[in-house]
């Protein structure tokens, strides 16, 4: 085995945790597979020299493409570096840090999606990956003191979009049946006044492959991301037509499921009464990952 391919060989066997990381940092599968194969690029034109621990060396060098890709995008508003955010009273350990990143399901990416670059990126590596906040520091260009704030205040946000109260899902519960009655119907007034102007629309490429298929029969196209309530009313306007009322992970959503097997699924992310992100899924190893539940009416 030559060096290249032993130094593929080592990459491969860190390329799941790699994926996971870019994942949960970029919310799209492709943008993920992407800045993977730009840290084995990375690799492959350093080698290892004076590497000691390559784990974590992948690791930070997928977060800064990744935090590269997010920064790239639509400039968020960030809080000036001088700016002191306060400490939570109850410090959380990493347990409870671990159970509070794994329950917010599937609204987690939506959650994400608000925050700033940094605060996401503080959040996703130290919450969910345990990176410690000096190394975060390093790799945000700040001080351990500064990367711990970020953390606290992404996590402050994703906790306040933690599951619904029970008394909260009817409530949800007829925001999407009227979300999918005027998608059907092609109501487009109705669909606006259900929808949060910043709504984002997510799709995977599964979905997005579906779309292009239909529209060669006179169906609709479909972006992997659409923002904007109006750019997601057009989107929907007339789709949805074989759409379930579904569970899924508990909340209120919709499935394409003929002869009752789940083959897309929609998710909503709802606050106030409106809709501020909907994901589409039709990858079929994400689908068997999620507990669907078919809805009786």
């Amino acid at each position: 085995m030559d060096e290249h391919e032993f130094l593929a060989s080592r990459f491969e066997e860190h390329r799941p945790h790699l994926t996971s990381v870019a994942y949960r940092l970029l919310g799209s599968r492709t943008e993920a597979d992407n800045a993977v194969q730009e840290t084995w690029l990375r690799l492959a034109r350093s080698g290892t020299d004076g590497v000691t621990n390559l784990g974590g060396w992948l690791t930070t060098v997928v977060a800064r493409v990744a935090l590269n890709m997010l920064r790239s995008r639509t400039t968020r508003h960030e809080q000036p570096l001088d700016v002191q955010v306060a400490e939570p009273a109850e410090q959380q350990g990493p347990e409870e840090e671990a159970v509070l990143a794994d329950s917010v399901g599937l609204a987690l990416l939506v959650v994400l999606d608000t925050l700033s670059p940094a605060e996401r990126l503080a959040f996703v590596l130290h919450d969910m990956f345990g990176v410690p906040f000096d190394e975060l520091g390093e790799i945000l260009d700040r001080s351990p003191t500064a990367a711990r704030q970020l953390a606290s205040r992404a996590r402050r946000r994703v906790q306040g979009a933690g599951p619904p109260a029970a008394d909260d899902l009817t409530r949800r519960r007829t925001v999407v049946d009227a979300f999918l009655a005027a998608s059907r119907e092609g109501d487009f007034a109705t669909l606006l006044s259900l929808l949060d102007p910043e709504v984002v629309l997510r799709a995977d490429d599964a979905a997005v492959a579906a779309s292009q298929a239909a529209r060669t029969r006179g169906g609709p196209d479909l972006d992997s991301r659409v923002t904007g309530a109006s750019a997601v009313a057009n989107a929907f306007a007339g789709r949805a037509q074989a759409a379930q009322p579904a569970l899924v992970d508990g909340a209120p959503a919709a499935t394409w499921a003929p002869g009752g097997r789940p083959r897309g699924v929609f998710t909503f992310a709802i606050t106030d009464g409106l809709i501020t992100g909907i994901e589409i899924i039709a990858d079929g190893d994400h689908i068997a990952e999620l507990d669907v539940q078919l809805v009786e009416r």
